[in-house]
């Protein structure tokens, strides 16, 4: 959903805490991705006020650090949570006890397919394509492996 104040609602009618199932409970959260992040903390924040004791994240894929430009509509990097921020700083900005993301070799082992045959630009910002405009994060952190 493009708009903020549409995810906010999709949240609250979708997601709802039932006390008696987290109250005083270490919990791990599951989820395939984190864009923005603010749907995260707001169900990390959820599951603290009906008095989880630790929320812990867990996620399916590698940290999304650059926008797709090849069929999916992402943010900008500006509003990609780990786009400019490390694991402490995302742990913090969801407000959750540890994070811990899929790895690349993990997710390129996962799907069976050589990642010289993978699009991974939202992944590593090196991109198959060249893009008008877009400076290859890969080539400035000096990343060749992917």
């Amino acid at each position: 959903m493009p708009e903020k104040a549409s995810r906010d609602t999709a949240v609250r009618l979708k997601l709802n805490v039932v006390q008696a199932n987290v109250e005083g409970k270490r919990i791990v959260l599951v989820d395939d991705s984190i864009v923005r992040g603010t749907t995260s903390r707001r169900i990390v924040d959820n599951l603290r006020k009906k008095g989880a004791k630790e929320v812990h994240m867990r996620i399916g894929s590698p940290p999304i650090i650059a926008p797709c430009y090849l069929g999916i509509n992402t943010p900008t990097r500006d509003e990609l949570l780990a786009s400019n921020r490390n694991l402490d700083e995302i742990c913090a900005f969801l407000h959750a006890d540890s994070i811990e993301y899929l790895s690349m070799e993990g997710l390129i082992d996962s799907v069976g397919i050589e990642a010289s045959n993978l699009c991974l630009g939202c992944l590593t910002g090196k991109y198959p394509v060249e893009i008008p405009g877009e400076v290859c994060i890969a080539r400035q952190l000096k990343l060749t492996q992917f």
